[in-house]
Order: structure tokens, then C-alpha cells, then sequence
């Protein structure tokens, strides 16, 4: 690595969560490498950020991440940088029986949810689980812990992104990595997710939703993760508070009777 500035790796930072997550990290002094498909949003992103640190480097990184192959093209562009958190943030959601499911787009969420993050997780543990200060954040959904009706297969993708993220945190601690794994789970969020996840050019988050969050607050719910030794960061559905916590699921490695369970 030539440079020896850190930087903190944001996918999906042209809206939404991520771009929120963005500006919370820069006034925070983190160099960022914003990572989305559309160039025009995070140019304005950097300019937004430049504008109250300009000492900050902002690296723009235009790729579309379900497209697998620019995965590992992306990674390797980044070898350069030495990256002290890596958030996985890009993803999207459908709102469909799965019986009348538009498969293309099933097809492309699997690939950008699933494998994608799936991708850089593994390339970037395995290069950074013993440096020490080093995290990986996941970016799952209230979905990836609950079943949501009409949504299966977006919940099916999310409770991979928690049961892969949450074993990975198992592993790290089994191995004394001084990587970090976690994941936050958000519940409703006011972003572009409502339009993209019900094919609708415009959606009433006040009308579909009792409770929602900003994906202003959502970035704050992330930093208060970051700052923590929990793995999880989740909303609760009833109070719709945010709460840090150990992994949900149950893992076999903490049962005397492990062997028996993998057996079964």
C-alpha cells in the first residue's frame, strides 16, 4: 500500500443510508471511497463533503456492483488504499409474491445483496482480519430477522446478509482477528428504497408507515455500532427503538453439543 492515508469503504453511497453514512464518517475526519452506480450523485456527494472538511480525500469509484465481475475489478482498483472500515451498504429490495416475481430483477438483487457482498466481505477479511482498528459493516434489514409478507425473497437475501455476517463476527472472535464484523438492521427508512422495491416512480413513506426512520438518523444508529464492541444493530419492531446487541442466531460452535447439531 502506497498511501498511507485510511479510508472508509461506502457501496451503494449515491443515496440513501449511504450517502448519509458518507457525511457522517467525513465530520469525523475518515476519508472516504464512495462507491455507486450513478457518477453524478457522488460528485455532488464529495462536493458536499469538501465543503466542511476540504482536507478530506474523497475517492469516487462509479461501478455497478451486481454486475459480480466488477466486484472483484473494484477490489483490486483498491489495493492501493489502506481501508480501515468497509461498509456494505449497496442493495435493494422487491415487493412481490414470489409467484408473480419479475425474475430479471430477483435475478439482479440476488447477485448485489447475496454475492456481491458476499465477494468483498471475504476479499476484505482476508487482507485485513489482523489489522488491528479494522471493521466490516454489513448492512441487513429488519427483514433479515422477520419474515415481511409480499417480501420473501428480499427477506430471504437480508437473513442471508445477517447469518453470514453474524458467523463471520463468530469466526473472527474464534481467531482472535482484530477485525470486526457487524451488521445493522434497519427497519422502514425514508430513502429510494420504497420506489425501487414497489416499481413506482414516487412512494408516500407517511401513508405506508406508522414509524419510519431518516437515513440521516440511520447513519447515527451505524455510527453508534461502529463505536461499539456488539455485532448487531437492530430497530425494534414494536417500540421502534435502536438497540445494540450479541448475535441473534443461534450458533452451533457455543453448543456442547455442536457435533450433534451439524450432525442432525
Amino acid at each position: 500500500m502506497e498511501n498511507n492515508k485510511k479510508y472508509t469503504v461506502i457501496t451503494g453511497a449515491s443515496s440513501g443510508i449511504g450517502y448519509a453514512t458518507a457525511k457522517a464518517f467525513a465530520k469525523r475526519g475518515k476519508n472516504l471511497i464512495i462507491v455507486a452506480r450513478r457518477k453524478e450523485q457522488l460528485e455532488h456527494l464529495k462536493k458536499e463533503v469538501l465543503e466542511f472538511n476540504p482536507a478530506l480525500d474523497v475517492v469516487i469509484k462509479v461501478c455497478d456492483l451486481s454486475i459480480l465481475q466488477n466486484a472483484y475489478h473494484l477490489y483490486d482498483e483498491l489495493t492501493e488504499y489502506c481501508i480501515e472500515t468497509w461498509i456494505n451498504n449497496a442493495g435493494f429490495g422487491d415487493y412481490s409474491s414470489v409467484s408473480l416475481m419479475d425474475l430479471n430483477k430477483v435475478g439482479t438483487m440476488l447477485r448485489l445483496n447475496v454475492e456481491t457482498l458476499t465477494v468483498l466481505t471475504s476479499l476484505y477479511v482476508r487482507d485485513y482480519k489482523n489489522v488491528e482498528g479494522t471493521q466490516l459493516i454489513n448492512i441487513s434489514s429488519g427483514g433479515g430477522y422477520v419474515i415481511v409478507p409480499n417480501a420473501v425473497t428480499y427477506c430471504a437475501t437480508k437473513f442471508y446478509v445477517s447469518a453470514f455476517t453474524e458467523g463471520l463476527a463468530h469466526e473472527l472472535k474464534a481467531e482472535q482477528a482484530k477485525l470486526q464484523a457487524k451488521v445493522l438492521a434497519p427497519a422502514a427508512t425514508q430513502t429510494e428504497f420504497g420506489q425501487t422495491a414497489n416499481n413506482v416512480p414516487e412512494y408516500d413513506y407517511d401513508k405506508n408507515f406508522g414509524n419510519y426512520h431518516t437515513s440521516v438518523q440511520m447513519a447515527d444508529f451505524l455510527l453508534e455500532l461502529y463505536d461499539s464492541d456488539q455485532t448487531v444493530g437492530a430497530i425494534n419492531r414494536d417500540s421502534f427503538t435502536f438497540s445494540l446487541r450479541s448475535p441473534i442466531f443461534d450458533y452451533a460452535g457455543n453448543s456442547k453439543n455442536n457435533q450433534k447439531l451439524i450432525n442432525d
